[in-house]
C-alpha cells in the first residue's frame, strides 16, 4: 500500500550518528539489527531467512502474452543476483534502501497547479529542461509512493537515468507531499485519479508534440494503474510502468498488521499525522462521518484511513475503501502498454495479491516478479548496494523500446519458450 522510504529516512534516530561512520560499516549495522529481529521473531521463515537457494534467488517469473519483447533486453540478460547478505532478507533490503541509497543531486523547478476543487498539485521539473530539450522530447511523469515525493532516492535515481537519456521528467507530488501545499480539506488516496488526470492534461497542453509515459511506485503505482484502467482506450499515455504495486489492498492491509510490518505501519502513520497536523485548521468543524481525533492521533495507516481518507472519498468504511480502490480490478481494462515489476518477498505489496491471471490475459500487460527485492529495494546489479535499484535499467529499456517502436508491444509475437529461457537462470 505504501512506500516507507521517506518516512524511515526522516524519522530514523540512526541517521545523524551514522554520518560520522564509514559507509562500509553501514551494511554490518543494518544486517545485525535485522538478524537480531529474525532470531527472536516468529515471523522469520525459511524462504526469507538465511543464505538463499541459488536457483530460486536468481530466477525471474515473467508473465504476459507479449513477453517475447523482453528477450532482447540487455538488462535481463544476466541472472538476478541480490547483493550478498543485504539482499537476502526482505526487511534488511527495504530498510537499507530507505536509509542508505545515494541521492542524486538534481536541481528542480517547482510548478503548482490549481485543481478543479481548488486543491494544489505540485510538479517538480528538472530546472532548465524547458529551454534545453527539444520540444518533441518524450515526457516521463513519476508518481512516488504514499507520503513520498521528489526528495526520495528511488525517484531521483529514475529521474536522473531518464534525463541522461534525453527525456523530459516531471515528478507529480501528491497533495501535502514533498512540502506541497494543502488548500482544501482533502488529501489524496489510493482511489483518487483526478489529480493525475489533470496533470496529464496539463503536461500534454505544455508539450503537444511529445509522447507521454509514466512510472509509479507503491501507492503511486496503484493510482497509475487505476488511471490506465479508467481511461482504457482513451488513455493519452503511450506507456507505463508499475513498481511494487500493492494491487490488492485488503491483502496488503491484512499483512500490514503482522510481525515486523508493524514498524512500517507506524512509520507511515507518523508521517501522515505530520502532514495532517500541518494543515489541521482546514479540517476544523467537519461533520458527517469524519473522525478528526482518530486521524490526528492515528497509530496505524488504517486508523488514518478510517478517520479521514475513506470519508473524504465517499466510502462506507476502511474495508470498503480498500476493496474498491485496489488496482487489481483495473488490469482487465488497461489498453496502454504496461510493465509491472514486483518482488516475490515484498513485505508491503504481498506476492499473493498480484493479479497474475488478469495480467496474463491482457495483451497490453507484462509482469516481472523478482525472487528478492523487498519493498522498493532491489539491491542488485551494478549499482548495488548504494546506487540505483536493479529495476531502473529494465524500466528505462522498456520505455525506450516503446518510444522507438511505433507499434509498441503489439509488434511482438508470442513464443512459448521465451518465458522458460528467461525465468530460469543457472
Amino acid at each position: 500500500m505504501a512506500s516507507p522510504h521517506s518516512t524511515l529516512a526522516r524519522s530514523s534516530p540512526l541517521r545523524w550518528p551514522l554520518s560520522s561512520l564509514p559507509r562500509s560499516h553501514y551494511p554490518i549495522m543494518v544486517v545485525s539489527a535485522a538478524a537480531s529481529y529474525s532470531f527472536f521473531s516468529a515471523e522469520a521463515d525459511d524462504s526469507d531467512g538465511g543464505v538463499p537457494n541459488v536457483a530460486s534467488a536468481t530466477s525471474l517469473e515473467i508473465i504476459g502474452s507479449r513477453r517475447a519483447l523482453l528477450s532482447g533486453f540487455s538488462s535481463l540478460k544476466q541472472p538476478y543476483r541480490p547483493f550478498p547478505i543485504i539482499g537476502w532478507n526482505r526487511h534488511v533490503e527495504t530498510i537499507f534502501a530507505a536509509l542508505f541509497r545515494s541521492l542524486p543531486s538534481v536541481r528542480l523547478r517547482r510548478e503548482c497547479l490549481r485543481a478543479r476543487d481548488n486543491g494544489a498539485i505540485s510538479l517538480d521539473w528538472v530546472s532548465g529542461d524547458d529551454r534545453l530539450l527539444p520540444p518533441d522530447s518524450p515526457v516521463l511523469i513519476l508518481l512516488p509512493g504514499l507520503t513520498g515525493g521528489s526528495q526520495d532516492t528511488y525517484v531521483r535515481h529514475m529521474l536522473a537515468r531518464a534525463r541522461k537519456k534525453g527525456w523530459r521528467v516531471v515528478v507529480f507530488n501528491s497533495r501535502g507531499c514533498a512540502h506541497s501545499p494543502v488548500t482544501t480539506p482533502q488529501f489524496y488516496s489510493a482511489s483518487f485519479t483526478e489529480d493525475l488526470g489533470e496533470v496529464v492534461k496539463y503536461v500534454s497542453a505544455c508539450y503537444p508534440m511529445c509522447k507521454m509515459y509514466a512510472v509509479g511506485w507503491s501507492l503511486g503505482a496503484n493510482i497509475l494503474v487505476r488511471y490506465l484502467g479508467q481511461e482504457s482506450h482513451e488513455c493519452p499515455l503511450s506507456g507505463a510502468v508499475s513498481l511494487c504495486n500493492p494491487f490488492n489492498l485488503p491483502i496488503t492491509d491484512e499483512d500490514f498488521h503482522k510481525g515486523f510490518n508493524k514498524i512500517y505501519d507506524k512509520a507511515l502513520a507518523r508521517s501522515l499525522r505530520k502532514i495532517f497536523k500541518k494543515h489541521a485548521l482546514l479540517f476544523e468543524d467537519l461533520r458527517d462521518d469524519y473522525n478528526i481525533p482518530m486521524a490526528a492521533n492515528a497509530k496505524t495507516v488504517r486508523d488514518f484511513d478510517e478517520g479521514l481518507t475513506r470519508v473524504s472519498f465517499g466510502f462506507k468504511s476502511a474495508d470498503d475503501y480498500y476493496f474498491n480502490s485496489s488496482s487489481s480490478n483495473s488490469i482487465v481494462h488497461v489498453r496502454t502498454p504496461l510493465l509491472c515489476i514486483q518482488a516475490a518477498n515484498d513485505p508491503i505489496a504481498p506476492s499473493r495479491g498480484i493479479p497474475r491471471q488478469e495480467i496474463k490475459e491482457n495483451p497490453s500487460c507484462l509482469l516481472i516478479v523478482t525472487p528478492k527485492g523487498g519493498h522498493l529495494g532491489w539491491i542488485a546489479g551494478k549499482g548495488a548496494p548504494f546506487g540505483a535499484a536493479w529495476t531502473d535499467s529494465v524500466v528505462m529499456e522498456f520505455l525506450d523500446h516503446l518510444h522507438s517502436d511505433k507499434h509498441g508491444m503489439n509488434s511482438c509475437h508470442h513464443t512459448d519458450d521465451i518465458q522458460r529461457s528467461m525465468s530460469v537462470h543457472n
